[in-house]
């Protein structure tokens, strides 16, 4: 119960706050002299009256809107009976500067509030003093520290500060704005002071430093004050890069022209294989001019070479350029060109090259399409080759179930062994030309091939024990298995007749021989009978008579022996051997 009365208080306590407060907009107003400005207060509850007084007025304002009695400054607001208590100035003057208070009557009391008025004071012209002094011609030395101090005085509000160097923020060093009051005639004014410093070089000679401030009194019309100061720098002539002068003219008096800068002017001398010509002065066909001056700190040097030849483009024409604070050489070169060989390239190269890199890579591109596609110029059959083992015996097989009962022959090329049926022997053997080999098996780069040689590569060592697998194969190709061989020499003068005819058949020669063992030998050639159809199955076994009965014993009673033999019939079916690979062999 306590709890809800303490909660009930509070808000009460709150509530009654807020109607006592006042309310006031704006809380601070700043305004420059002769603007208009409209001050409100605030209640929320219906006032009796409204009173305000205002800095340099000399009487209180008794405002309502139902009368104006002050010229200058009238009522604002809602009314009295919305609790609003506001006065509009027609033109805020400079002694308007202070707080503006205003004062409410509320159920026989009185309520305030006050608006900081704030008519803000142009400041003076700013001052730039120099902290580093300048030698008695008002010039600084290179290298220098330079230290200069910007005040701008008697503003309201305090005014900001910037640096300038010819339009352009000078990015230097500087300290925080420092910002001093003061008193005049009870008008409390602000001053805004700020350094910068930095080491001078060339570059800084005959440039303005400017100190801009910025207030509140600035408007389209009235810019930013500033103030300005020039930089003198007295320096030694600059280094600058090898100067080369183009377009003279052979046999024509040549003006070779340098643009230096320096501070103060310098003083002028050629030198020329080893001769010195001094500024004024002419030596044979060179002349020295005096330095003109262009501004700026730069400096026109000009050499006349009279009666310029070949050899003069050859030399190279030395400058020295020297004042009190020292002295720079300078390298010089001169040419009949009419203009300097370009080091980059032009609008037109860089065009070309684009136009042929891309006409190239179209090129590319298109030969990769049809390559692709099959088109064009790779629009013939191509062969598929068998790449594995696997494909390669099935082909093999096939080729031999298709010519079960032909001739077979089997022809030896580099790149493997060839099937070619009864058929295309015929057709070969009918138009004395090759057709497109059935078969190919062909041998990988990588295999070993040793056996073609009867031996290891290496060792060169013939085998005696072995045979020419040339000679095998084209004797079996040609039908001539079909008989047994009686003798080597007999093998070897059929292999020779085979060969002559094989070739008369234009079946192509192998680039080597091969070489077997006789097992080997023996194993391929009962396969090349079996796949040429001339391999005869052996005869079925013929089941024995039954014998008979034998008359035999004492007492004359048939004794029958049979003799129950056992006949295996092996019914012969073509089988298709398979090829050895030359892997295999």
């Amino acid at each position: 119960m306590s709890r809800i009365v303490f909660i009930c208080l509070a808000a009460i306590l709150t509530d009654a706050l807020t109607w006592a407060q006042v309310n006031v907009e704006p809380n601070t107003a700043l305004l420059n002299e002769g603007d208009r400005t409209e001050l409100l207060c605030r209640y929320g509850r219906s006032i009796n009256y409204c009173r305000i007084e205002i800095p340099g007025e000399q009487k209180v304002l008794n405002l309502s809107p139902e009368w104006s009695k002050t010229p200058g400054f009238t009522y604002f607001g809602a009314g009295l009976t919305a609790g609003q208590c506001g006065v509009s100035i027609e033109r805020v003057k400079a002694s308007n500067n202070g707080q503006v208070k205003c004062s409410l009557g509320v159920e026989g009391e009185e309520l305030s509030g006050t608006i900081d008025l704030v008519v803000a004071l142009r400041p003076q012209q700013p001052i730039i003093e120099l902290l580093s002094r300048p030698n008695r011609e008002g010039y600084f030395n290179e290298g220098t520290e330079f230290r200069a101090r910007c005040s701008v005085r008697d503003g309201r509000p305090p005014a900001n500060i910037s640096w300038y160097i010819d339009n352009m923020p000078a990015n230097k060093r500087t300290t925080p704005l420092e910002v001093m009051s003061s008193t005049n005639d009870n008008v409390e004014l602000s001053t805004s002071v700020q350094e910068i410093q930095w080491h001078l070089s060339p570059e800084d000679s005959n440039r303005k430093l400017v100190c801009r401030s910025h207030h509140q009194t600035d408007r389209e019309s009235v810019p930013p004050q500033e103030a300005a100061y020039i930089i003198n720098v007295r320096y030694a002539p600059v280094h600058q890069p090898d100067a080369a002068v183009y377009g003279l003219y052979l046999e024509h008096t040549a003006i070779v022209n340098i643009t230096i800068r320096a501070s103060p002017q310098p003083k002028i001398e050629w030198t020329i294989d080893g001769a010195i010509v001094g500024q004024g002065r002419t030596d044979g066909r060179y002349s020295a001019y005096e330095p003109q001056y262009l501004g700026n700190d730069e400096y026109n040097v000009t050499l006349a070479i009279a009666g310029l030849t070949l050899e003069d483009t050859t030399k190279i024409y030395n400058l020295r350029a020297s004042n009190e604070l020292g002295l720079t050489d300078y390298q010089v070169r001169i040419s009949s060109s009419s203009k300097p060989p370009s080091s980059s390239l032009d609008v037109a190269a860089i065009v070309g090259i684009v136009v042929a890199v891309a006409v190239l890579v179209l090129v590319v591109l298109l030969i990769v399409f049809a390559r692709a596609t099959g088109r064009w110029c790779f629009g013939g059959k191509s062969i598929k080759t068998p790449t594995n083992e696997t494909e390669i015996d099935r082909q093999l097989e096939l080729g031999a179930q298709q010519n079960q009962g032909q001739n077979v022959a089997l022809l030896e090329t580099p790149n493997g062994i060839t099937l070619l049926g009864a058929s295309k022997l015929r057709e070969v053997n009918g138009n004395g030309q090759q057709d497109r080999l059935s078969v190919v098996e062909r041998r990988h780069h990588d295999e070993d091939d040793s056996f073609e040689y009867g031996t290891d590569r290496e060792s060169s060592v013939y085998n005696p024990t072995t045979r020419p697998l040339k000679s095998i194969l084209m004797s079996q190709a040609a039908g001539r298995n079909s008989r047994s061989y009686g003798s080597d020499k007999e093998d070897g003068n059929e292999n020779a007749d085979l060969l002559q005819k094989g070739n008369q058949l234009g079946i192509p020669e192998s680039r080597f021989s091969r070489w077997l063992p006789k097992d080997q030998r023996e194993l391929i050639e009962k396969q090349a009978m079996l796949l040429s159809g001339r391999g005869k199955s052996p005869a079925p076994a013929t089941p024995p008579k039954p014998q008979r009965p034998q008359v035999g014993g004492v007492n004359g009673t048939h004794t029958t022996s049979t003799n129950t033999a056992t006949t295996t019939t092996t019914p012969t079916t073509p089988t298709t051997p398979k090829l050895p690979q030359e892997t295999e062999i």
